[in-house]
């Protein structure tokens, strides 16, 4: 059972701004990664729905994540079906995020009140994710529909809309400061935030500096 409510949730990734999005196979380094961002300031988290038996380890990294860290949200990615979601969603996740908008989806979400992020890639698929109850969409993959031009462009007609761009999205200031002045709500950000050198070398502490970061960055231009 989800800890946060959706308005919770979604007031946390505005106030953030960052969304690590993470998978591995194995869950100790699902618990170092989770307790390295942690430590560099991150409160939202995003486990990727890949690879089997991924619904063990998020349920594992989850239990272990609520008894060390009660205030990090935790939530699910990748997920594309209404099965899924449910799944996650009795394993605890507080939130699912899609790479597409599925109504099915949508409406387990619903019923049990939790925040649903679905991707989307054009102003009509974002309306429609509004009408089915998304309160933040992601637009994905977020630099091959348009970067933050595409951002802006949606904003102008319907400044109400909340985006979280995922794909095309760096750690360094100058592609940061372009996101935000677009006006996106947050981003979500997976392997430019966890290079496959630092994750080799089992680095964390490059991860905890680089979040710290990437959210000092991030308060700078929201």
């Amino acid at each position: 059972m989800a800890r946060f409510t959706r308005i919770e949730v979604t007031q946390k990734m505005k106030e953030t701004g960052m969304v690590p999005v993470f998978y591995n196979a194995d869950p100790e380094v699902c618990k170092k990664v989770v307790k390295a961002c942690y430590d560099g300031g991150v409160r939202v988290f995003e486990f990727t729905n890949r690879g089997d038996f991924a619904t063990l380890i998020f349920a594992e990294l989850n239990k272990w994540a609520i008894q060390h860290y009660p205030d990090l949200i935790m939530g699910v990615g990748s997920v594309v079906d209404e099965g899924t979601a449910a799944m996650y969603i009795a394993l605890g996740a507080n939130f699912i995020v899609s790479p597409l908008t599925d109504e099915a989806t949508a409406r387990v979400c619903n019923k049990r009140k939790i925040a649903w992020s679905p991707g989307c890639a054009t102003a009509t698929e974002i309306g429609r994710a509004h009408e089915l109850g998304a309160e933040i969409v992601k637009i994905f993959p977020g630099a091959q529909v348009g970067g933050p031009g595409f951002v802006k462009a949606v904003k102008g007609p319907m400044p109400w809309t909340s985006i979280m761009p995922t794909g095309g999205v760096a750690p360094d200031e100058e592609n940061l400061k372009s996101w935000f002045e677009a006006g996106v709500a947050c981003v979500g950000m997976g392997s430019k935030l966890f290079s496959k050198k630092v994750l080799a070398e089992e680095n964390y502490a490059a991860i905890t500096k680089k979040c710290e970061e990437v959210l000092e960055i991030i308060r700078k231009y929201k």
